[in-house]
């Protein structure tokens, strides 16, 4: 059925971005129209974004990747999260809020590890041409939309209390800006990153990890007072990983492993397949309620197994332990309990997720993030790099039973997806929100899979996310009457406004048996599909 005032489906034979940016997706889709593949895509839309939402994500970012590589006809995961740094001061901290801001918040860059090894192990193109859009768009500048807006707007305030770190965020970001200020349609020039872009595609990521770029990243670090060495740069790699799998609905969901956090999206898949949700009238009670108490035993799982191992995971997702769960979702009773970490929760999470498929067969879906908005605050002068606060989700709690430790692998609740069917790829879906991805992707494939809506509306349906206890954000575009009745069934349910960032800002692709792509784009953010 029409749906006027909707985004309408986007469909193509040769390729398809979709990502947060119209500008990074148009980056991408230039590649794929160019001869390059779905990796060289991806690396050229994620320098897009380092230039058009760098409150989100950059080059001094990290992330993960599930990727289909038509040539080996399999599915494969990319890690580049780095590790807790090796000085990382945890005998002083016992509280995550310590560490919200500023440079002991900094872990080592991942993102362009991974943009790089994309392309070297599977990609057709040279960095000078991928990274091409995003330094012209850092250089010539572009305008502000909607979003970019209310991103900088709300960092301004909040990071002007900052002493240390304000003076070079302010130069990068708001001094070109007419009025010193982010509004409607002003041009954002970042030439600093331009220039540090064009050095990376002419000289590689050793430009960073060991080279001139990483000096510069350690010595602001260290006057300011962080943690981070030399020698945690040179320690990152972007690693190519086995994904995880499991089941649905005659289709297999793959996902990074751990410390990947995502088996919480496959395990809520896993509870939910032994209900019949089609069945239930959609956005109506029984089906929302189903799905909110199977998020909610699932997260339970996860925290309280941290960081499981091989073993154990087959042990989490087995069908006797997944039935014991069923029956917890079943019977009725009040789910209470925690949905984030072990500890107090976390902050939202600034995240950006894009999707993308080549006409060759290749599908990548990338999850990568500067952990808060603009990350730790701290830009390394002379370089337009704005560093990550990833450490802030380092669980530090002296009391947790999850508390990292040195060198330890970073724990991370991001869930870049890849869908297959009878072997095939036919689904590229991710989305950002922190705890709530590994919430909000299992509302989005229920309505995909079990209701059969097309891509696009599966995204724009509605959607909650889960707090600890009983706390529930429910967007308003659900009944009323729907709102009531889980209150009555024991959700302290919170009426949220028609359309919440809260929920996510999800991307993805999908591919149908005649080889057509059709891509989805989240409303929720300034996201945008572009075909090849």
């Amino acid at each position: 059925m029409l749906q006027h005032g909707k985004r309408p489906t986007i469909a193509s034979r040769h390729g398809m971005v979709a990502a947060a940016h119209p500008l990074a997706a148009a980056a991408g889709a230039r590649v794929l129209g160019n001869g390059g593949n779905a990796f060289d895509a991806a690396a050229a839309t994620a320098a897009a974004l380092n230039v058009v939402e760098p409150y989100m994500s950059g080059l001094a970012g990290q992330g993960m990747a599930t990727c289909y590589i038509a040539a080996e006809k399999r599915v494969r995961s990319l890690n580049f999260m780095s590790r807790i740094p090796r000085k990382f001061p945890l005998d002083k901290l016992n509280h995550r809020e310590q560490i919200v801001r500023g440079p002991v918040a900094v872990g080592a860059p991942g993102n362009l590890a991974g943009w790089c090894e994309m392309v070297d192990s599977y990609g057709t193109r040279k960095l000078p041409e991928l990274f091409a859009p995003a330094i012209a768009i850092a250089r010539d500048g572009f305008g502000l939309i909607e979003f970019n807006v209310e991103e900088m707007g709300g960092a301004t305030s909040e990071l002007r209390g900052h002493v240390a770190l304000y003076p070079e965020w302010s130069r990068t970001y708001l001094e070109g800006l007419s009025g010193g200020r982010p509004a409607l349609g002003a041009v954002l020039k970042q030439p600093d990153l331009a220039r540090t872009l064009e050095a990376l595609a002419a000289e590689g990521p050793g430009l960073l990890y060991g080279g001139a770029l990483g000096e510069k990243v350690i010595e602001r670090l260290v006057e300011l007072g962080g943690c981070l060495t030399m020698e945690d740069l040179l320690d990152t790699k972007a690693v190519w990983i086995d994904s995880l799998a499991a089941a649905y609905r005659g289709r297999t969901i793959h996902v990074p492993p751990p410390p990947c956090e995502a088996f919480q999206y496959l395990l809520t898949l896993r509870i939910l397949e032994g209900f019949e949700l089609g069945k239930m009238a959609r956005n109506g009670t029984e089906h929302i309620d189903t799905v909110l108490r199977a998020i909610r035993v699932a997260a339970g799982v996860r925290i309280a197994n941290g960081v499981p191992s091989q073993q154990k995971l087959a042990e989490l997702l087995s069908d006797g332990h997944v039935e014991g769960l069923r029956a917890r979702v079943r019977d009725g009773k009040p789910v209470d309990g925690p949905t984030e970490q072990w500890t107090a929760p976390a902050a939202e999470g600034h995240t950006t997720s894009f999707s993308i498929a080549d006409k060759a067969g290749n599908m990548v879906c990338v999850t990568q993030s500067l952990g808060s908005m603009f990350g730790s605050g701290v830009v390394v002068p002379g370089t337009g790099v704005c560093l990550n606060n990833f450490l802030y989700w380092a669980d530090v709690n002296p009391k947790s039973p999850n508390r990292v430790k040195q060198g330890d692998a970073m724990p991370i609740c991001v869930a870049p997806s890849i869908v297959t069917q009878d072997d095939r790829p036919v689904l590229a879906l991710g989305t950002p929100g922190s705890y709530g991805i590994l919430q909000t992707q299992a509302q989005a494939i229920v309505q995909y899979v079990d209701f059969g809506l097309p891509l696009q509306q599966a995204i724009e349906a509605p959607r909650a996310r889960l707090s600890d206890g009983r706390a529930v954000l429910l967007e308003s575009r659900v009944e009323t009457k729907v709102h009531e009745e889980l209150r009555a069934r024991g959700h302290a349910l919170s009426s949220g406004p028609d359309w919440t960032m809260r929920v996510g800002g999800m991307q993805g692709v999908a591919r149908d048996d005649a080889g057509t792509f059709t891509g989805g784009c989240d409303p929720r953010r300034d996201g945008y599909v572009v075909p090849a």
